[in-house]
């Protein structure tokens, strides 16, 4: 039987459609299951992009930085119909435009992520094991993302500037650390701030959030303060926080976070009168604050282009 010739797939389709103009719909429905992967993607799409304009860099600096703190601009760097449309041969992109509608806040599910054993009668509450519950997990995250806000608050308002005695109020933060941190540069506060994100990162991957460095052990003491703080000031708040995630006898168990996070990396020798807390005070003491981002020895290095936040 012989091809018919008038057909849209007959002969002389492929001259003929390369004309025409198409508007095509496509609907998805996504869930975020890893952020840090999202972000990172994100990032490297925007560092691919040929920009036009009077300031492309610092175009791109915006861009980064939006991608790198939003899940919304990550997806649209790169679900961009020109970013789509590049990766299909024969046709190129003459318009479009990009929504993407937010169907529900964007945190960690913290009971998938930190699922508890059940009851007393299955074997979970008083006789079980210690665990980090999705009730303290969640308030951990939120005050490790509220720390890691406010420490590029500072960095934005006072750069490079030190901190002085007296005027310690005006920092949220870098106050906070040790004096002999109060005049390092930007870069180093930039680095302190990455790493509240690096432990939130963690819990957000259903992970603990074991200090793999100095300078997270410090920033999980802070988070783990502040938290311990919140929830006696602002019970009802934390509370509201919870929604429903379920409860469990180790909620809020701070004692339990200090004994169980700390000490799983890091310095295991010295005095061995010395607990791991203060075994790491020693360390710190130490070691120039330069040197407290280098990783523990049995920890796994931190991805090291997954970028800040700001």
């Amino acid at each position: 039987m012989g091809e018919r010739s008038d057909h849209p797939q007959g002969p002389g389709a492929a001259e003929d459609s390369g004309a025409q103009e198409i508007e095509a719909t496509v609907v998805l429905s996504l869930r975020i299951t890893d952020w840090p992967a999202l972000r990172a993607a994100a990032i490297a799409a925007v560092e691919e992009l040929d920009l036009d304009g009077i300031d492309p860099a610092g175009q791109r600096r915006e861009l980064l930085r939006e991608v790198a703190e939003d899940a919304n601009a990550a997806l649209g760097a790169l679900l961009h119909p020109d970013r789509l449309v590049a990766a299909i041969p024969g046709v190129e992109a003459i318009g479009g435009t990009l929504e993407i509608s937010v169907t529900e806040d964007f945190a960690p599910d913290f009971a998938e992520l930190f699922p508890l054993d059940g009851d007393e009668e299955d074997g979970g509450g008083a006789g079980a094991d210690w665990t980090l519950t999705p009730r303290t997990a969640c308030l951990l995250h939120a005050q490790l993302i509220g720390l890691a806000d406010a420490a590029y608050d500072d960095l934005d308002e006072h750069g490079d500037d030190p901190v002085l005695e007296g005027e310690d109020a005006d920092w949220t933060v870098f106050a906070r650390l040790p004096q002999r941190t109060w005049r390092l540069h930007r870069g180093w506060r930039r680095a302190m701030a990455r790493t509240f994100d690096d432990l939130a990162d963690d819990l957000a991957l259903g992970e603990w959030p074991l200090p793999r460095c100095l300078a997270e052990e410090i920033a999980l003491r802070m988070a783990l303060l502040d938290a311990r703080s919140l929830l006696g000031a602002q019970p009802e708040s934390v509370a509201d926080m919870m929604g429903d995630l379920p409860a469990d006898l180790y909620d809020y168990d701070w004692d339990g976070c200090h004994d169980e996070l700390f000490g799983v990396y890091g310095p295991d020798d010295g005095d061995p009168e010395l607990d791991a807390e203060q075994r790491t005070e020693q360390l710190l003491a130490a070691t120039h604050p330069e040197g407290w981002f280098l990783a523990y020895e049995d920890a796994e290095e931190r991805d090291a282009q997954r970028g800040y936040r700001r």
